[in-house]
């Protein structure tokens, strides 16, 4: 079917025009006319012609006119043009406009229909070229999601994969030789951090996939990863070798807004962690970072300059739980540690269980490994002949329980030490941040200039400032302001209005209210009752 719009003041040509086509054409055409420029214009917005016959000469608009308004949005319609008129300055400026053929009056039936017949198979190239890149794309579609997993499979499993890397890049249009990566972790429900129905939030992210990476791909320029478990990886390439401040808190924060609107449009919730930039060929190490990110309980996302770093291992099988136990250390989480260190104990025995001095060689390498991290997390203290007795005590164990418990004694003293330091970083975070407001109460201070100050993201600073001070920011800031405004207020030489200002308010009227709110009196009534 085409839709053919005929265009001319004239009526008779109209009804001309109409009984040649439909004579020729039958039903194969649907019809409409106009009788000047702006109903022209208005038919194309309501019919959506494939073909229009246009005359130049019409009440109002010109055809060459209603032409160049329609050509502003509609690119595909064939326009033929018709006048009495045989001006080359009409006929250029049909050309420019793309119209396929400039028809002078009168016109033979025979030509009326060569010239349908030519714009129809027009119509019928542009369709079928429409149709052509349709089918491309749903290939693309349906192809690029196995070519970005792909990647991202090799470029975390794969050491030696730099080798084929460019062809990737290629494929992929990726210009950057920079990336960092992020790790969204789903469930049914957050319980003590954890995302709860691992198993079953897997099964249903099949499901989602497809809206997962469409969400994803509105917030970041990123590859994303297949389902694996309950999470699903997003490599983001970025220009620098290194992301700013600034830059690391607007990726927080369409991170968290992501997850918000995956929330909103996927039954399930979401976690996710970021790791820092890397070089393309070691944005495995990213993806570390997002892990261990991750596993930062209370927060709905978290970025890896955001906590305390643990050093990454290369080792043996079972690398997942040697990793877990290292980890769990380092964070003072000694119930994990523990769980994670007997199973691994369990793991040597029931595979080298005949092998004791190998059991007694990696009991030893991962308690001396996560004494060296936490050394220099200022864990433990170090002193040349601190571990001396080491080697006497493992061989002094009588059989492998004894073993086992020297090996947990001494992931607890480990466990301990991380504990008081993690206690002492946040307490040196807040402390610097408490000190910094009593210092600047006075002028227009936010939560983002402190956590600037600080050096964490606003995010997470205000987590960890409720956390140690058992009040938020704006609570405490507000709090040391009107401690403040008490003692200004009996000093009689300053008016409210200058108190109001050193103390860090502009407005004498909202000082006024919200030291109303905490002390249950205007200003000017507690300087009153001092007398």
């Amino acid at each position: 079917m085409y839709r053919i719009l005929l265009a001319d003041d004239e009526g008779i040509m109209l009804e001309s025009l109409k009984n040649i086509i439909r004579s020729n054409f039958g039903s194969e055409c649907e019809i409409a006319c106009a009788k000047t420029g702006r109903a022209v214009v208005e038919q194309v917005e309501s019919f959506r012609p494939d073909i229009a016959f246009v005359d130049i000469q019409m009440p109002g608009l010109s055809g060459i006119q209603a032409i160049k308004e329609i050509r502003k949005f509609h690119r595909n319609i064939v326009f033929i043009i018709i006048t009495a008129y045989d001006k080359f300055t009409y006929a250029q400026e049909a050309i420019n406009l793309g119209v396929m053929e400039y028809l002078t009056k009168p016109i033979n039936k025979r030509k009326i229909i060569d010239v349908c017949t030519n714009a129809m198979l027009k119509v019928d190239e542009t369709r079928q070229k429409r149709s052509d890149d349709l089918k491309i794309r749903e290939k693309l579609e349906t192809v690029v999601p196995i070519i970005e997993s792909g990647y991202l499979y090799n470029l975390l499993l794969q050491d030696d994969f730099h080798t084929y890397q460019d062809n990737y890049k290629e494929l992929l249009n990726i210009k950057e030789n920079y990336a960092f990566m992020a790790v969204v972790e789903f469930g049914d429900s957050v319980e003590n951090g954890i995302l709860t129905n691992a198993v079953g939030a897997s099964v249903r992210a099949n499901k989602f996939y497809p809206e997962f990476r469409e969400i994803a791909k509105g917030f970041f320029e990123c590859l994303v990863g297949p389902v694996m478990g309950n999470q699903i990886v997003l490599l983001v390439p970025h220009e620098k070798e290194k992301v700013e401040y600034e830059e690391r808190v607007e990726i927080l924060t369409r991170m968290r807004n992501m997850i918000h609107k995956m929330e909103l449009r996927i039954d399930s919730k979401f976690r996710g962690g970021i790791g820092r930039v890397c070089p393309l060929e070691n944005v495995k190490n990213s993806y570390s970072e997002a892990l261990r990110a991750l596993r930062e309980s209370g927060s709905h996302v978290v970025h890896i300059n955001d906590i305390p770093l643990v050093q990454d291992y290369d080792g043996e099988y079972p690398l997942n739980l040697e990793n877990s136990y290292c980890q769990r250390a380092i964070e003072a989480d000694y119930g994990g540690a523990a769980q994670a260190a007997d199973q691994f104990f369990d793991w040597m025995l029931n595979n080298y269980k005949e092998y004791r001095e190998a059991i007694e060689i990696k009991v030893l390498e991962l308690v001396m490994r996560i004494e060296y991290s936490a050394f220099f997390k200022g864990g433990v203290k170090y002193g040349f002949r601190y571990r001396e007795n080491y080697l006497k005590e493992i061989h002094g164990c009588r059989d492998y329980e004894e073993l086992r418990n020297w090996f947990q004694r001494k992931t607890e003293d480990v466990c301990r030490g991380m504990a008081t330091t993690k206690e002492k970083e946040s307490e040196s975070v807040v402390a610097r941040a408490k000190a910094y407001i009593k210092e600047n109460y006075q002028k227009d201070i936010s939560l983002d200039d402190v956590s600037r100050m600080v050096d964490i993201s606003p995010y997470y600073f205000s987590k960890l400032f409720k956390q140690e001070q058992g009040e938020g920011f704006v609570e405490y800031l507000t709090r040391t302001r009107m401690t403040a405004a008490r003692q200004l207020l009996r000093t009689p030489q300053y008016s409210i209005k200058e108190i109001c200002a050193m103390c860090g308010y502009s407005d004498p009227n909202y000082f006024s209210r919200i030291f109303k709110r905490y002390e249950g009196v205007t200003p000017s009534e507690y300087r009153e009752r001092l007398g």
